[in-house]
């Protein structure tokens, strides 16, 4: 793998294939697709819209699958079939874990997070495959042999919402199954989903009270033996037949690349790694806080802009200015939340069971929401 020749078009490279690389290359696309030679380096072969999973555990339909090459052609890109190995910077290149390297001028660094499983003794989330981890699970609350499920956050959590999803789901189950379940979710949240402001987390709370599901906040759970959660402060015990659990999400750890703590990378106001030039990152793999598909995408427009201005397009650069939008899936109307985010809290936050955006997907996001959209109404006229 190498350089394609002599160019004065500016050589950007995209390492991963989620929602922040796809949403980098439709934005530079659109900004600077005539001024860049751009590739995206993916193990993937379909981007998959993994916030929709946690639905397929109850019958819902597969969450939506994306085959990757058609979107890398439509933005004019090449598809190199490989994943990132590491990175020499003053070299400029990226070397893959096949053996080959290629050279860039910018780099987007889209490489996700590494979700490892916290406690022993509980079923840990993994959106991978979701439907199959969680199926005994359901099934066994339809049937009535599990009469108590505990929801557990750990206390580094990086994003707590599909963990409310599930309670709320299987709470849903149970009753539609006129089956009697004890429902908890234990969260180190100062409320529920209290990154959304007080508003928002107030009408959370609303639903989960109409469902049942009891919700402990400011607080931290450890599960010593199976069936058993331990409660700190407070020291509390419960005991119940079924756990489940968030795991904790770790950076990728790439060679050559400055991290911060957990492996996380670096990144300044447009998403470019400190200390390299030349270098950004966008998604799972950023030392940001919060984890969430919607912020991947702003973190993935901030690194876009300021890469179409290096190679000369006219744009003026906006800073990573986080606004979170949160879909909240529950056995009935979905609700959506919406705030801005300033110091690891939401305020001016808004909560409707109407949609607060468009359009109204799970990962909102400025070019891959509509292309998505799109494509899926091409694809559903051209059927019978």
């Amino acid at each position: 793998m190498s350089s394609q020749g002599s160019t004065s078009k500016l050589r950007v490279l995209i390492a991963g294939g989620g929602v922040a690389a796809m949403e980098a290359l439709l934005a530079l696309a659109h900004l600077a697709g005539e001024l860049t030679e751009l590739t995206v380096l993916a193990p993937n072969e379909e981007l998959v819209n993994r916030p929709m999973t946690v639905r397929e555990p109850f019958a819902y339909p597969k969450a939506q699958r994306h085959p990757l090459a058609p979107i890398v052609a439509d933005a004019g890109a090449e598809l190199l079939a490989d994943e990132l190995s590491w990175v020499d910077p003053e070299a400029r290149t990226a070397h893959t874990k096949g053996g080959s390297e290629r050279a860039y001028d910018a780099l987007v660094l889209a490489l996700g997070g590494h979700a490892v499983p916290r406690y022993e003794h509980v079923i840990t989330i993994d959106d991978r495959h979701l439907d199959e981890t969680l199926q005994g699970l359901v099934r066994d609350v339809e049937d009535g042999y599990a009469k108590s499920v505990a929801f557990i956050a750990p206390g580094r959590v990086a994003w707590p919402l599909p963990l409310y999803e599930l309670a709320l789901m299987t709470a849903g189950r149970a009753y539609d199954m006129n089956v009697e379940l004890r429902t908890t979710l234990i969260t180190p949240e100062d409320a529920p989903l209290a990154i959304f402001g007080s508003g928002a987390s107030t009408a959370v709370a609303e639903r989960l009270a109409d469902a049942h599901v009891e919700v402990v906040c400011s607080s931290y759970a450890e599960v010593p033996t199976s069936g058993e959660v331990r409660i700190s402060p407070g020291e509390r015990e419960l005991k119940v037949q079924r756990i489940v659990a968030l795991p904790e999400l770790y950076g990728p750890e790439v060679r050559g690349i400055p991290l911060g703590e957990h492996g996380f990378i670096r990144t300044g106001q447009h998403s470019e790694v400190l200390e390299l030039d030349g270098v950004y990152a966008a998604g799972d793999c950023v030392d940001f806080p919060i984890k969430h598909g919607g912020l991947a995408s702003q973190e993935a427009d901030a690194a876009a802009e300021a890469i179409a201005a290096r190679a000369g397009a006219d744009v003026d650069p906006q800073p990573f200015d986080p606004e979170i939008r949160g879909m909240l899936l529950t056995d009935g109307k979905p609700l959506y939340l919406r705030a801005n985010i300033t110091g690891g809290h939401g305020f001016s936050s808004e909560v409707s069971d109407q949609p607060l955006w468009s359009p109204p997907s799970k990962i909102s996001s400025k070019y891959l929401a509509p292309y998505l959209e799109a494509r899926e109404q091409a694809g559903a006229s051209s059927r019978p």
